[in-house]
C-alpha cells in the first residue's frame, strides 16, 4: 500500500526532494518512468466546450457522484499496470528477433516451432515470433544450417536469393556474390533471379556472378559442423575470407597468384595446417606477423 501511495504522489508531482530521491533508487523506477513517458504521448480528441455545455443544459440535473480519492489513484495504478503489460506483450511478440555469430564462433538456437538453426561464423538471422506457425520466414546474412520442423512453408531470404521448404535439412550460404545451397533431407526449392531449382538429398547448387554451378555432396550434414570447411570450385579470395571468419585472423597476399579454383577441405581446428594447404596449392609462403595477422608472399 505504501508503494502505491508513493506512486500516486509521484504521478501527481507531489513528492518532496527526499521522497523523490528515495523513489528513484527503486529498482522498478526506470520501468515506471518509461510507462509515464509513453502515457504522456497519448492524444485525445480536441475538447469542444460549446458542445459539452449544450449537452449539460439539455439534461436534467442529477446528484453529483463523489469518487473517493483512494479509488482515483487505484484506477491510475491499474491503468499503468495494464499499459505495462500491453507494452511488454507487444515487444515480446512483434519486435524482430536477431541471432548473431561473431568471427571464430557459432550460434545454435531454436525457432518458435522448434526448428533448429546453427549459424556459422560472421552470420546473422532476423525473424519475428508473431504468428510464426503461419508465416515461417526469416532473413539470413552469411551461412546457416537448418533442421526444419514439419509444418507450413518455411522461407530463408538472402540478398542473393530465396530458399523454400516444408520440413527438411539444408545449408544456405550467401557471401558477397556467391550463393550456395545444399539439401541433406527432404527437398528444397531455390529461387535465384529468374531461375527456380528443386534440390533433393545429396544435391547442391551454387551461383556466382550469375553463373550456375551444379555440385554433388557425399555427407549427411555440412562439414563445418565437424570442424572442416568444404570448398567446391572456389577462388582464393573467397577461401581466405572464410579462413579469416573462422579463425578470427587477418590475411594479406603480397604476391601474384593463379586464378585456379580450389575444391577440397580445410580444417577449422588447426590454422597452421589450413595455411599450409593454401600455400601448397597456390605456391605461396605464409608468414605470421603476429598471432592474428598472416601475410602470404611468393616463393
Amino acid at each position: 500500500m505504501e508503494k502505491n501511495h508513493i506512486l500516486t504522489k509521484w504521478l501527481n508531482d507531489e513528492l518532496t526532494e527526499a521522497e523523490l530521491a528515495e523513489f528513484k533508487a527503486d529498482p522498478d523506477f526506470e520501468k515506471y518512468e518509461k510507462i509515464k513517458n509513453y502515457s504522456a504521448q497519448l492524444k485525445v480528441a480536441d475538447f469542444d466546450e460549446a458542445k459539452v455545455l449544450e449537452t449539460i443544459f439539455s439534461q436534467e440535473k442529477v446528484a453529483t457522484k463523489v469518487i473517493p480519492l483512494y479509488k482515483n489513484w487505484m484506477f491510475r495504478v491499474a491503468a499503468i499496470l495494464v499499459l505495462a503489460l500491453g507494452i511488454t506483450f507487444t515487444v515480446q511478440n512483434f519486435s524482430t528477433e536477431t541471432q548473431f555469430a561473431a568471427n571464430g564462433a557459432r550460434t545454435t538456437f531454436a525457432l518458435p516451432d522448434n526448428s533448429e538453426v546453427v549459424l556459422n561464423a560472421c552470420s546473422e538471422i532476423e525473424y519475428k515470433k508473431w504468428n510464426w506457425d503461419n508465416h515461417r520466414n526469416l532473413e539470413l546474412e552469411g551461412e546457416a544450417y537448418f533442421k526444419v520442423a514439419k509444418g507450413k512453408k518455411f522461407e530463408v531470404k538472402t540478398n542473393l536469393g530465396k530458399v523454400t521448404v516444408l520440413g527438411t535439412q539444408f545449408n544456405v550460404k550467401a557471401r558477397k556474390n556467391r550463393f550456395d545451397i545444399t539439401c541433406f533431407e527432404g527437398s528444397v526449392k531455390v529461387n535465384y533471379k529468374d531461375k527456380e531449382i528443386i534440390l533433393t538429398p545429396g544435391k547442391s547448387v551454387a551461383f556466382e556472378n550469375g553463373k550456375q554451378l551444379n555440385l554433388l555432396v557425399d555427407t549427411k550434414k555440412p562439414e563445418w559442423l565437424e570442424n572442416k570447411i568444404a570448398f567446391s570450385k572456389e577462388n582464393l579470395r573467397n577461401i581466405l575470407d572464410e579462413i579469416q571468419r573462422q579463425y578470427n585472423v587477418t590475411i594479406e597476399v603480397q604476391a601474384d597468384y593463379s586464378n585456379e579454383l580450389f575444391t577440397g577441405k580445410i580444417p577449422l581446428d588447426n590454422l597452421d595446417v589450413a595455411l599450409k594447404i593454401i600455400a601448397t596449392t597456390y605456391h605461396l609462403e605464409p608468414n605470421k606477423i603476429t598471432q592474428n595477422k598472416i601475410i602470404f608472399e611468393g616463393k
